[in-house]
């Protein structure tokens, strides 16, 4: 994960968004970098009435956005006093200013919902589409919250490097142990053993899972590296299930078919089911 730049927190005055914002108070604490708190203000969009109302003070939509920003830098303030912290108003839609403000940054952290009142609530939020289109790690916050558990990254046939590196990041300035974790598809029907003994579904998996965790104990030294082949005919609920207790899930993005913005279809799932704060591991326009 870049060690460089800030990160980036959106807040829109929900709860999920506050847990948003003080969860990025507290990993740019640990990474010893600042945080930037952003309100995107849709009223524009809407209404050219954004106040003030005429002889009432501190009125009007305007304001209300004003306050709104406040807010979220105050607690981001409050939750980890010291900390560098701006904030920013934006007039537009949350999703397309907080994936250009992304670029650079080390981190873009938003809540699982909001971002964008009732339009934020629309099929395709702004989480599951910034997750698409940032160009820097994209961390969804949850109320699930287990601070003492592992950071747990899932890695495909090829590695997963970019997830991987991350979730070594994300171990090390938590000093939190990584499990890495590894898929074997089974579909109905599909045969453990082959009896010519030829190398095996199975035996393949191992091999990816064993050079993650070497990777990963290289990238995180000091930091407790295990490693699990998990089997099911569905890859995400194994993922889910293998991360109920996790501090935060890392995975990548590997989006296929027509739609050039996608992020997959394990990481869609996992976005929508997920307990806890998942990690979305971007980098550029990678897919």
């Amino acid at each position: 994960m870049q060690q460089n730049g800030a990160i980036v927190a959106g807040y829109d005055g929900s709860a999920e968004a506050l847990a948003a914002v003080r969860w990025a108070a507290h990993h740019a604490n640990l990474r010893d970098c600042a945080l930037h708190v952003v309100h995107c203000s849709l009223w524009p969009l809407l209404t050219r009435k954004l106040g003030p109302v005429p002889g009432i003070a501190d009125s009007g939509l305007e304001r209300s956005a004003q306050a709104i920003l406040a807010e979220g830098v105050a607690a981001a303030k409050a939750a980890m006093p010291g900390l560098e912290v701006e904030g920013t108003l934006l007039h537009g839609l949350p999703a397309s200013y907080l994936a250009r403000i992304s670029d650079g940054q080390a981190m873009v952290a938003v809540g699982s919902r909001g971002l964008g009142g009732f339009l934020g609530l629309l099929v395709g939020s702004v989480s599951l589409e910034l997750a698409a289109t940032a160009t820097c790690p994209v961390a969804v916050i949850r109320p699930d919250m287990n601070p003492a558990g592992p950071v747990i990254v899932a890695v495909d046939g090829s590695g997963s490097p970019t997830a991987l590196e991350d979730a070594c990041v994300m171990a090390s300035v938590s000093q939190a142990a990584l499990s890495v974790i590894h898929v074997q598809h089974t579909p109905a029907g599909y045969l453990q053993k082959d009896p010519t003994g030829a190398p095996t579904a199975q035996s393949g998996a191992e091999e990816v899972l064993a050079a993650a965790v070497i990777r990963a104990r290289a990238l995180a030294p000091g930091i407790p590296v295990d490693g699990a082949v998990l089997v099911g005919r569905s890859i995400p609920h194994a993922i889910l299930t293998a991360s109920m207790h996790a501090r935060i899930l890392v995975v990548g993005t590997k989006g296929h078919g027509f739609l050039r913005e996608t992020i997959g279809s394990t990481a869609h799932a996992v976005l929508h089911h997920a307990r806890g704060p998942v990690l979305i591991s971007r980098r550029g326009t990678e897919q």
